[in-house]
């Protein structure tokens, strides 16, 4: 009788190792082909699934269905989920993230890159991470943002005077809109659609996959070109349950996160080109004074270089790796 207890309890416990540690993974983003969220949460599922099979299992959320950016942010410190793959928000975890905020600072996806992989812009960002709770294991892609809305064109920054602009979470932003004359407001992704259609939010900034994915050119009439912004993406773990997995999982983990980089940036290249001629028609395209915006952004490089430590420096760490 003991020896057959002793094998129970035995083979309970090979049953109990034998299943994957679950991983659930949230973004804000739509499903479908034509979002670059979608396309680099469920890539890096599927490689994980695959190289950690029987170990690991990934289980993608969308559609902000375990919270918004900020709800997600907070809960990752707890487990609660274990990993997300936020934008922008990053900024209110540690302000120099607020550096992608900084109007044109991000000149192509091939400076994107040389910037992700960049020992010293990765030791000044993410160094610091895991003492809040968090960690990066890959900087993705959101892409390069443009304004739409439904009052006039906005070829210069005095055209968005008065315009009622959703912006996502994080005070650069808000600061960068505002020093053009807008009135930019905070709002989860998932609420900006019924905004701009009741007339709410006058139009919104985002790169081109977003706008398609949550369909905001039924909603819109203008689109400007102004590709102000070039916003990253990170794949951010808790860094409590980090800490418990093996050495070998978390091998796994941060190499795929980090090759996962470069699957976004082509794929974001990829949607640029294809979604335009989604996008417009329906709405209608213009390009901006881009010299216009950059003078016009003087005044929030040097708040930024004033307000965040060490950000003067990471400003012309970012600039010269064009």
């Amino acid at each position: 009788m003991v020896i057959f207890l002793l094998a129970l309890l035995a083979h309970s416990s090979q049953s109990l190792r034998a299943q994957p540690t679950t991983i659930r993974l949230g973004h804000v983003g739509f499903p479908g082909p034509n979002s670059i969220f979608a396309l680099m949460a469920d890539e890096y599922a599927r490689r994980v699934n695959s190289d950690l099979k029987g170990r690991v299992e990934i289980k993608v959320f969308h559609s902000s269905q375990l919270g918004t950016d900020e709800q997600m942010m907070r809960g990752i410190k707890i487990g609660a989920p274990e990993m997300v793959a936020p934008s922008t928000v990053m900024s209110t975890v540690d302000a120099k993230f607020g550096v992608f905020d900084m109007p044109y600072a991000i000149v192509s996806r091939a400076h994107m890159k040389k910037v992700a992989e960049s020992r010293q812009v990765q030791d000044q960002l993410f160094g610091g991470l895991p003492a809040k709770g968090v960690r990066v294991l890959g900087v993705w892609e959101n892409g390069f943002r443009h304004i739409t809305n439904n009052v006039r064109p906005i070829v210069r920054p005095d055209d968005l005077k008065g315009i009622k602009l959703r912006v996502p979470g994080g005070v650069w932003r808000v600061k960068m809109f505002k020093a053009y004359g807008a009135n930019p407001t905070p709002m989860p992704f998932a609420e900006v659609y019924s905004a701009l259609q009741s007339g709410v939010m006058d139009g919104q900034e985002n790169p081109f996959p977003q706008i398609a994915s949550a369909k905001f050119q039924e909603v819109q009439k203008f689109l400007s070109l102004s590709g102000h912004v070039y916003t990253p993406a990170y794949l951010v773990v808790g860094e409590d349950f980090w800490k418990k997995l093996p050495s070998d999982i978390q091998a796994t983990l941060s190499k795929i996160g980090w090759e996962i980089g470069n699957f976004a940036r082509s794929q974001g290249e990829r949607l640029d080109k294809e979604l335009m001629g989604k996008l417009a028609p329906p709405m209608k395209s213009n390009e901006v004074d881009k010299d216009a915006f950059i003078k016009a952004s003087a005044a929030i490089y040097e708040e930024f270089g004033k307000e965040v430590a060490g950000g003067s420096d990471l400003i012309k760490l970012i600039q010269s790796l064009r």
